[in-house]
């Protein structure tokens, strides 16, 4: 069974979460239960990050310790996860004990082989990032490009990891491996930034400047930079650092989704620090783009964050969630509005998924004495069905969830097309309204596995009402998508509406 290593960023606690995060973690779920769909193994991480100047300051302010604020704002997101229904199989937080001994066991296998060196650092940091900057890629005015804050002068001895030394070895991994960063435009940018030379880079912070964070193992003065710490959590889950750990068998199925503005972390400087420790770097990096409102990225000093809670009381969990795969395409920048979150609800979910079944199910009752029949082994919508599952398993394999929902609903647009021309509310019960709603159903099963990964909840529903047992998500493609799987003489159950229509 093919090994599918998923990862999250580990998110950052210093507030609490907002659509921006959820619009990850919907992704990464999406991804990890189409890949149980396909017949993969798959390991799911996401989690907190929660060390660092930033989480200092913020647990400052709200008068509590460092560990008060992270336990407090940790289980936040991990709450708003479950709501979501996020299916990760493991939740790391960087204070955890595991975690530290993997970071100390990371760097001293650095250090050992002469990557690691003392020295005096003086820079322009931004506390937002948890990163230095160049003058020449900060604003007018000193300002962050992304927080808009101007950024801290920051002096003092660090340890480095020589990042300059990695340089040829990484143009020579992209240029060997060039499918390993996704979409095209990200691995050039990353390419850019090798190319224009590399710089070794502070990855300790003196504790008389940052006290919150690990500690580093050969110097109890010092913490381990941010950034340094978090990147090492993908490792920390495998069990990295322990003797039981399975990391070996594990790392090579890796999966980083991030955020186009963590690149540089997870394109450069991780992987050449996995280079440095003995380890082979990461085999991809799906990249994608900031979910705006307003055409800004949501921050709490814009005042323009939006709470998944509130959504999901609104629109539901499945609404929700198939709202930030289906209009979010993973990779360049989206732009969330209400109004255009009601118009998919109200066309997609209420008018045509929901729909559907309501019609299928109300036929079937008055027509058919409640009883599904089976499909038409020889319907004409057999052969059109097939021509769209290729569409929709090549969407989802190439990491795009929107156009693999785009294809899925055109089986449901053929579904209902069928139902407008034969008119089967008018027909008499007996043989061809049996072959009617057999295709019917036949269409609504396979749609329930297609779409399970996007809306898990309602596929379940949906799966039920058609009497069918187990789980759409506990399927296996393509062999459970064959034409003729809804075996009929099964109950078939009228429900309330799985989609009522927002005004």
């Amino acid at each position: 069974m093919p090994l599918y290593y998923l990862t999250t960023p580990i998110f950052y606690v210093n507030d609490v979460p907002h659509i921006g995060h959820a619009y990850t973690a919907v992704n990464a779920d999406a991804l990890a239960r189409w890949h149980r769909l396909i017949g993969d193994e798959v390991f799911f991480l996401t989690g907190t990050d929660e060390h660092g100047l930033k989480v200092a300051r913020s647990a400052q302010e709200h008068n509590c310790t460092p560990q008060e604020w992270t336990d407090t704002t940790s289980a936040r997101f991990s709450e708003t996860w479950k709501r979501l229904n996020i299916s990760n199989d493991d939740f790391i937080r960087t204070t955890e004990k595991r975690h530290h001994l993997a970071v100390k066991t990371f760097l001293e296998r650095i250090r050992d082989r002469g990557y690691i060196y003392v020295g005096e650092y003086e820079g322009l940091y931004c506390v937002g990032c948890e990163a230095y900057y160049g003058e020449g890629e900060l604003e007018a005015g000193s300002l962050c490009p992304i927080h808009k804050r101007p950024a801290e002068v920051l002096r003092e001895e660090n340890y480095f990891f020589k990042l300059s030394a990695f340089q040829e070895a990484l143009l020579d991994f992209y240029t060997a491996n060039p499918q390993v960063i996704r979409p095209q435009s990200k691995l050039n940018e990353a390419l850019g930034f090798i190319r224009g030379g590399l710089e070794d880079f502070s990855i300790s912070r003196n504790k008389k400047s940052v006290s919150w964070g690990v500690e580093i193992p050969w110097d109890r003065a010092h913490v381990v930079y941010v950034w340094t710490d978090a990147l090492v959590n993908y490792l920390t889950a495998l069990g990295y650092g322990q003797e039981d750990g399975r990391w070996e068998s594990w790392w090579p199925a890796v999966h980083h989704l991030l955020g186009k503005d963590i690149l540089r972390f997870h394109g450069v400087y991780w992987p050449a620090m996995c280079m440095a420790a003995g380890i082979d770097p990461p085999g991809h990096l799906q990249v994608h783009g900031w979910l705006l409102v307003g055409g800004e990225k949501m921050a709490k000093s814009r005042l323009n964050q939006i709470f998944p809670g509130d959504l999901a009381d609104e629109f539901g969990v499945d609404g929700l969630r198939y709202h930030l795969l289906r209009d979010n395409p993973l990779g360049p920048d989206g732009d969330f509005t209400y109004e255009a979150m009601t118009q998919r609800y109200n066309s997609d979910l209420a008018n045509n998924f929901g729909n559907l079944l309501s019609r299928v199910a109300t036929v079937i009752e008055k027509g058919c004495g409640g009883v599904g029949p089976a499909p038409n082994p020889s319907s004409n919508l057999k052969g059109e069905v097939e021509s769209h599952l290729g569409v929709v398993i090549e969407a989802w394999g190439r990491n795009s969830p929107s156009e693999g929902l785009e294809a899925t609903w055109k089986l449901i647009q053929l579904a209902n097309a069928s139902l407008e021309a034969t008119e089967p509310w008018k027909m008499q019960s007996g043989p061809q309204l049996d072959l009617v709603m057999g295709d019917a159903l036949e269409i609504l099963r396979i749609v329930a596995i297609l779409a399970s990964p996007a809306m898990p909840g309602a596929c379940q529903v949906l799966w039920d009402a058609i009497g069918l047992e187990g789980s759409p998500g506990s399927a296996q493609i393509p062999q459970d998508l064959k034409w003729g799987g809804y075996c009929g003489g099964i109950q078939v159950t009228r429900r309330s509406p799985l989609f009522p229509r927002k005004k």
